[in-house]
């Protein structure tokens, strides 16, 4: 039996991934933090995460992680529902969007979701 690696940085996780997937995350981080820029960088889930309040716990945190062919983003339900029809583009879960690794990422639109977001949370 294999046990899965445990990352304990961001920078750690992406330098795992391979050199697509690291490349597009990234630049999903620098959107997040462009978005988000007092968020604090951790490992939750064994995934990246990023705390937009100090010591935030799942429900204040937006995530992100690399697979073959995408990257996921994980901003909350809330803001996938808010973003519903702009998001329609893309395979998305109740939570969850993923963003194909071969098309640039839809900057805008992740700005405004994160924004969205801290909003919700009382931080705009």
């Amino acid at each position: 039996m294999t046990t899965a690696k445990r990352y304990s940085t961001i920078a750690e996780y992406i330098s795992d991934q391979p050199p697509k997937v690291a490349a597009k995350l990234e630049d999903l981080r620098k959107c997040i933090l462009k978005a988000a820029p007092q968020a604090t960088e951790l490992i939750n889930y064994n995934i990246p995460a990023f705390a937009l309040v100090k010591g935030g716990k799942r429900d204040h945190q937006i995530m992100m992680a690399g697979y073959t062919q995408h990257v996921g983003l994980y901003p909350h339900p809330s803001v996938m529902e808010a973003f519903h029809e702009e998001l329609k583009a893309y395979k998305a879960g109740k939570g969850s969007v993923q963003f194909p690794i071969n098309k640039p990422l839809p900057e805008n639109l992740i700005d405004r979701m994160l924004k969205h977001r801290q909003k919700l949370l009382g931080l705009a």
